[in-house]
């Protein structure tokens, strides 16, 4: 791959890592709004996966795409096994089916999006890591 395909790659992962952020941040609020309760497990776990580490792996990334890579790509996949099973099949508080319904639909909305954004981010940064050209 040459490097002005790299860099549209990266690009790339760099937008879905801040799509990703913006569409987390209004699922916290719709959490918020819903009186959606959190652990404080769950909530270190957003904060520090979720929230900081795509962030950080773009960060890195800037310096060597591969080990930057690597983090969004293991935060985007923790995000979403993390996401889909309490939103779509854990029931507890945060499942989407006992969302109050004033909010239900932002919040099945963004539940959904974040899907979205961590398929897409884990498979763009599975993408550029796997690629032979500049680390």
């Amino acid at each position: 791959m040459d490097i002005h395909t790299l860099g549209t790659l990266w690009k790339w992962m760099a937008a879905t890592v801040l799509a990703h952020l913006l569409v987390s941040m209004i699922h916290g609020a719709a959490h918020t709004w819903a009186s959606v309760p959190m652990s404080l497990a769950a909530n270190l776990f957003v904060l520090v996966v979720i929230l900081a580490g795509p962030l950080i792996g773009l960060g890195i990334s800037l310096r060597t795409k591969l080990y930057g890579g690597v983090v969004v790509a293991l935060t985007m996949a923790a995000s979403l096994i993390f996401g889909v099973a309490n939103h779509f099949f854990i029931d507890s508080p945060d499942h989407i089916s006992h969302i109050a319904t004033p909010w239900r639909s932002l919040f099945v909305t963004t539940a959904v999006l974040l899907t979205i954004t961590e398929l897409l981010g884990l498979a763009i940064a599975l993408r550029l890591i796997r690629q032979p050209t500049e680390n």
